[in-house]
């Protein structure tokens, strides 16, 4: 005769699942050794599930953190008499994967519009080119009007990308004299160039 094989009911429950109850219970309380060792038994199986939903390692493993981070701060809120802890730790786990799934996807989709939206813009180079070309000439014929000091101010100023004392140094004048240069011939120009101050 044989002895029948045992049959497992629904009622056991793993060893597991009963240690990340009391372990959470304690964390509820503020236990940091219990939230150590609740860490250290759930990760590697938060981040297995974690990584099957988002694929990417680094992103997985934040997720993981930000779960363990919040179950930190909510185990108050766990109530055994609604489920296992284990199992309430690894539904935050997923739902936090799948929020991140459906971000990443909500921007790649606004990406995509937005570059939809900018494909069927046609930029109009030659309108653009005559448009700099005449701005241009107008800027030429206003700095023309400007005196030979002015002129020599703004264009190490303004076209040469000198510093105001810069300019002062290479002219070998006051640094005064170079300010005044400088204003009196922006004003000349925005007069030259009918712009509104």
């Amino acid at each position: 005769m044989h002895p029948e094989p045992e049959v497992a009911t629904d009622d056991a429950t793993p060893p597991a699942a009963d240690e990340a109850t009391a372990l959470l219970t304690r964390t509820a309380s503020g236990d940091q050794r219990a939230f150590s060792d609740l860490y250290d038994l759930i990760a590697p199986r938060m981040l297995g599930l974690v990584r099957h939903v988002l694929k990417d390692h680094a992103q997985s493993e934040e997720v993981v953190q930000e779960v363990l981070l919040e179950v930190w701060q909510t185990a108050s809120h766990f109530d055994p008499n609604r489920g296992k802890a284990v199992t309430w730790m690894l539904t935050m786990a997923h739902r936090r994967a799948i929020d991140r799934v459906r971000s990443a996807q909500a921007s790649r989709d606004r990406d995509t519009k937005i570059g939809i939206r900018d494909l069927g813009r046609d930029v109009d180079t030659v309108s653009e080119t005559v448009e700099i070309s005449i701005e241009h000439k107008r800027v030429e014929k206003a700095m023309a009007r400007l005196s030979d000091l002015q002129r020599q101010a703004v264009e190490l100023a303004y076209y040469g990308g000198y510093t105001q004392s810069e300019v002062a140094e290479m002219l070998n004048i006051p640094l005064g004299t170079v300010k005044t240069r400088l204003r009196d011939g922006l004003i000349r120009l925005r007069t030259e160039l009918g712009v509104a101050s």
